[in-house]
């Protein structure tokens, strides 16, 4: 499983008292961002990032770690990390960028565009969590939020990569997984544990805790108010359409074109990374300047 043949550089940027790392590929054209979902790495983006980076600069920024929180106390709002984003954009110079998000990194690059002003050529929202209103009132523990309480469950061991991978193909989520993909979660979304094994490198306690920040911040307010061009990628077969209606958020966003990906789940960059690459390119492909 070959990852590449000339990788990104892995750098790290102080935003305050946080540092952010992120992945870098440099090219010729105009900055383009890619944000990961929740719990997972930015390396995901690797096998899209390769093929689209000669004709864009990519920075693919990690938000897992950067701050403390806790799943108990509510979180990591997701405005927040919208606006960590928004202040490594500046010091990285990156003048109206591409935006691309997958689930709360869609979320992310949402409220960093609506809520914090960052100006924007165009963003791809790939399965954003838009969460019926209710859900973002009141207060909620974590074994009661859906998300949370699953993530803060996960596994958390495996003696080497050999029992890890055998893990993930046991797992229905990672059954449609592309194998290159794979391959990278082992390698990159696995760091080895402080008594030997790998464990998740987010884990499962910060996933909580992102996933329980994702409540403070209603965003369904926003959505007339992102004002570049949009385009909604649904997966056909993804969980998240009992509860989640992307067809409504779509209609809210003034320039916005909503499509399903054909028997494609809610990991949809992870199952088809070469379409989803596809999308991307035709999209933004007449928003160049």
């Amino acid at each position: 499983m070959k990852e590449t043949e000339s990788g990104p550089a892995l750098l790290r940027h102080a935003i305050g008292e946080a540092e952010i790392s992120y992945l870098l590929y440099e090219g010729e054209g105009p900055p383009l961002v890619f944000l990961h979902a929740t719990g997972f790495t930015p390396w995901l983006w690797h096998p899209l990032a390769r093929e689209l980076a000669p004709a864009y600069r990519i920075v693919a920024p990690y938000f897992c770690d950067h701050r403390e929180t806790d799943p108990e106390n509510g979180g990591l709002d997701w405005a927040t990390l919208a606006e960590d984003a928004c202040h490594l954009f500046e010091a990285l110079g990156l003048k109206r960028p591409f935006l691309v998000g997958h689930s709360m990194g869609a979320m992310v690059i949402a409220f960093a565009h609506a809520l914090h002003g960052l100006a924007a050529a165009g963003m791809v929202l790939i399965e954003p969590i838009f969460l019926p209103r209710e859900f973002y009132r009141g207060t909620m523990r974590v074994d009661e939020h859906p998300l949370a309480a699953k993530a803060i469950r996960r596994t958390n061991f495996w003696r080497d990569r050999d029992e890890a991978m055998a893990y993930l193909r046991s797992r229905e989520l990672f059954q449609t997984w592309d194998e290159e993909m794979l391959g990278i979660y082992v390698r990159r979304g696995m760091i080895p544990g402080e008594n030997g094994g790998l464990r998740l490198a987010c884990s499962p306690r910060r996933e909580a805790a992102l996933f329980m920040g994702g409540r403070k911040t209603d965003p369904w307010p926003l959505l007339p108010k992102i004002s570049c061009p949009v385009l909604i990628l649904e997966g056909e077969k993804s969980e998240n359409r009992h509860f989640i209606d992307l067809g409504l958020a779509g209609s809210l966003i003034p320039a916005c074109e909503h499509r399903v990906v054909k028997d494609a789940g809610h990991l949809i960059p992870m199952e088809r990374p070469r379409e989803v690459t596809g999308f991307i390119r035709d999209f933004f492909r007449p928003l160049r300047p």
